[in-house]
Parts: C-alpha cells; structure tokens; sequence
C-alpha cells in the first residue's frame, strides 16, 4: 500500500494527499513534522535527507518533493486524466504547478504571518506586503482561468492541484481580497469535489 508520511494541516502535504484521493488510491498516512517529529530521525532521513514532508513511499520506491510526488501518482494512475496525454496541455499543466512556487514565495509571509505565528510577534507591514504582491499575482491566475473551468483546460489535471492548495489558504484567511471572477468560480469547483473538501478545505491551522 502506497504510505504517506506528513501532517494533515501541511499545504504540501496535502498536494499529495489530495491527488491520491482524486486518484482513488488506497493509502496510509503517517503523521510526521512540526509537533509530530518524525523527520529528524535516521529512519526518515535515510528516506528523504531534507527532513521535510510530504515523503512517499510506493512497493519500496521513496519520492520526496510534493510536486514530483503529484506528477508520479498523476502519471501511473491517472495517464489521460490528471496526467494529460495532450503534450501540450500536460505542458500548461506543469507550468501552473512550477508557478505555484512563484506564488508561494509572496504568499508565506501573509500564512505564516497570520496562522503560525503569535499575534504579539506579527510583522504587519510583511504580511500587508506579501497580501498585496499575492492578490497582484493571483490577477495572472484570473486571467489565466478566463473562459475554461480549471487551470489546463475542461478537466482537472495535475495542474490545479498545487495552487488549489494554496489558494485554499488565501481564499479562507480573514484578509482583504480583490475581486478575482474567474479565480473564485474556480475555487467553487473545487469545493464541489469531495476529495478537495476531505483533504484540503479544512480548518486552518
């Protein structure tokens, strides 16, 4: 059975977590990171020398990387699916998952910010800036999402599941948001999807 090694609240965590359950792939998730430990012991660093999560491992193969672990679940289980066989649309697909890093780097210190760390501590001018330089960065997203329902094309691919997961976070953060049309019907539909709402729209923490 295919494990997975990492916290339930961890965003890439659930990347692959949530690709697993769109996949409808039979798991077992161990709770490792942050005040599970886990990753610093030589067991898991025997499996993933970073000490991050997520790590999985899959009939004695270890893949570590959340976005390398979506495209190899996408590719063996979903080859036609969440793995486009179109060249180009699995290109556009792959493109919105390297993006998502791109948004990340602005975005963390609104998260972190906001939900990890202690009001007293807060960096409000930090997290005002990385508010704004995301909602500017989400604009490419909008406009990206005109006219289709998800993020290469009709279907959901591999593509949308990175951001999803991070536009979760900003869609539920008690911030001021611009409107963004096409980013917010997008983010309905994800909601819609069952595996999304188990795995990735759930309380923040």
């Amino acid at each position: 059975m295919l494990k997975i090694w990492g916290r339930a609240n961890s965003v890439n965590v659930k990347k692959a977590l949530w690709c697993a359950e769109e996949l409808g792939l039979k798991y077992e998730r161990i709770d490792a990171g942050m005040q599970y430990g886990v990753v610093n012991t030589p067991e898991y660093r025997k499996m993933n020398p970073m000490g991050l999560v997520p790590t999985i491992e899959d009939d004695g193969f270890v893949l570590w990387e959340s976005h390398a672990i979506v495209r190899y679940l996408s590719a063996k289980h979903g080859a036609g699916k969440l793995w486009p066989s179109d060249l180009r649309q699995r290109a556009g697909a792959d493109r919105w998952m390297d993006w998502a890093f791109t948004f990340l780097a602005t975005f963390r210190p609104v998260f972190w910010g906001l939900v990890r760390t202690p009001a007293e501590k807060r960096d409000a001018s930090a997290i005002e800036e990385g508010r704004k330089k995301s909602a500017e960065l989400l604009g490419h997203l909008d406009a990206a999402l005109a006219g289709r329902p998800f993020i290469a094309g009709d279907a959901l691919t591999m593509g949308d599941i990175p951001i999803g997961c991070h536009v979760q976070l900003w869609m539920r953060l008690p911030i001021e948001r611009p409107k963004h049309p096409n980013l917010e019907a997008w983010f309905a539909r994800l909601c819609g999807r069952p595996a999304y709402r188990k795995i990735v729209d759930i309380p923040l923490s």
